[in-house]
């Protein structure tokens, strides 16, 4: 057997970060997690850092209760404090409610876990195995068959692995007569679900003949990882050379090979936390963005994501940008401040010379989107401009125009945002005014 409690300290002081405050476990009440947290409350195996553990109860099953009951026992047998977490499950019709309670799960650790704190989940080599055949199943490529990282950023701490590289076997022996009572998952054993199938089918079948197969895979998907990080170091000096602000440009993108250009997005959108869309679609929407007459708009959605392509850059954005759809009402009192909507910020006065004279305003104004038409006079010696041709000629990005606030007084236009005021309502030159500021403003420009 490989995994004692001391085997657990040695990783744990290889892998835990400076400045950690504290572990937490967590804790499923199945035989994985209850070894984990056997060898994690020996006496010395966690540099002095306070341990506790976690449940998250999902109320998926008719063995929650039983979970809980398991979890509870476990943590008074080595005196560990314990949080149970209830969460509400909820998954779209025709997605994956495995997927789904893994999801909701994690972002209730992330939540949970306090700033400093290492997540310590009981991830072995075999689970670390069956992930990457999974993945190879579903035509993953390198980055989903990447290894689990023993230490990765989470939340406001870190999530360690510190038995990844430790096989089930080892794991469950050690905790053998230690744990006391502990739950099978009937999600593992269902065949419904892929990884029980996998488990219960297909991976005893493999290691009859196979013997080794979870430390060969487990070598790969660390290959793999290290492939990925070739592609991604590639894929970050790509983005550094083609950004253009918050876009790339289409001529740079143009100038590299296809492989080169598809990492480039990929990493572009990973690093935004965008899952990209697959290779095929990518590939479609770089043929279309590039095909595209100079005065068409194009666009590739999926998901909550949009690429879209203006003036030679293209640009990541929500697949439905926000909109101004309501008519509000703002006082014109210097301190006044007016929300938006949702994702568009607030409208402020800020004093400015020659600014819009409050006096000459009414009580209350009104902000509302564009409907088409809207004109005003940017300046004493210009002329009076339609607003769509002040975005034209100032390059607001054309989905975002249907968020920008346009103040009223009646039916005149003051101001729209805080991009152009209106002269014919601005205070004499030297004399004392207010302008708009936009504040937490989305990126429109």
């Amino acid at each position: 057997m490989s995994f004692s409690a001391a085997s657990l300290r040695a990783v744990l002081d290889a892998h835990i970060p400076c400045g950690a405050t504290g572990l937490v476990v967590a804790l499923s009440g199945g035989p994985d997690s209850a070894s984990l947290l056997a060898a994690a409350s020996a006496p010395g195996a966690l540099r002095g850092l306070p341990l506790r553990a976690v449940h998250i109860d999902h109320g998926l099953q008719s063995a929650a209760a039983s979970f809980r009951a398991a979890c509870t026992a476990l943590c008074e047998a080595f005196g560990v404090p314990l949080a149970i977490i209830p969460i509400v499950v909820q998954a779209p019709p025709g997605a994956s409610i495995e997927a789904a309670a893994r999801n909701a799960r994690y972002e209730a650790l992330r939540l949970e876990l306090g700033s400093g704190e290492c997540l310590l989940t009981a991830h072995h080599s075999d689970d670390q195995a069956e992930t990457l055949l999974l993945q190879a199943l579903r035509g993953s490529g390198l980055k989903g068959m990447s290894a689990m990282p023993i230490c990765r950023q989470f939340g406001r701490g870190w999530h360690l692995r510190p038995v990844l590289e430790v096989p089930q076997s080892d794991l469950l022996a050690f905790g053998a007569g230690l744990c006391g009572a502990s739950v099978t998952d009937p999600m593992n054993q269902d065949l419904r679900f892929d990884r029980g199938y996998l488990r219960r089918r297909v991976w005893p079948l493999i290691k009859t003949r196979w013997p080794g197969v979870g430390t060969a895979l487990s070598r790969t998907a660390r290959h793999a990882a290290e492939a990925q990080q070739l592609l991604d170091h590639a894929g970050a000096a790509d983005v550094g050379r083609l950004r253009d602000g918050d876009a790339l440009s289409v001529p740079g993108l143009r100038a590299l090979g296809e492989g080169e250009r598809v990492n480039a997005i990929r990493f572009w959108l990973c690093e935004a936390g965008a899952e990209p869309p697959s290779t095929v679609r990518l590939i479609e929407a770089l043929r279309q963005i590039f095909s595209a007459r100079a005065d068409h708009l194009p666009a590739m959605m999926w998901g909550s994501w949009a690429l879209r392509r203006y003036r030679q850059r293209i640009f990541l954005t929500a697949a439905c940008p926000p909109r101004l759809e309501a008519t509000l009402g703002w006082f014109t009192r210097p301190e006044s401040r007016l929300v938006l909507a949702p994702n568009l910020g607030e409208l402020r006065w800020v004093a400015h010379t020659g600014g819009i004279d409050l006096e000459r305003l009414p009580e209350t104004l009104t902000v509302r989107g564009r409907t088409g038409g809207e004109a005003l006079k940017p300046g004493a010696n210009a002329k009076t401009r339609s607003v769509q041709h002040l975005c034209q000629s100032l390059g607001v990005l054309p989905w975002m125009r249907g968020a920008l606030p346009l103040v009223f007084a009646g039916d005149a236009l003051l101001a729209v945002a805080d991009l152009w005021l209106d002269a014919r309502w601005c205070a004499a030159p030297g004399r004392p005014g207010f302008a708009i500021d936009w504040h937490q403003a989305p990126i429109i420009v």
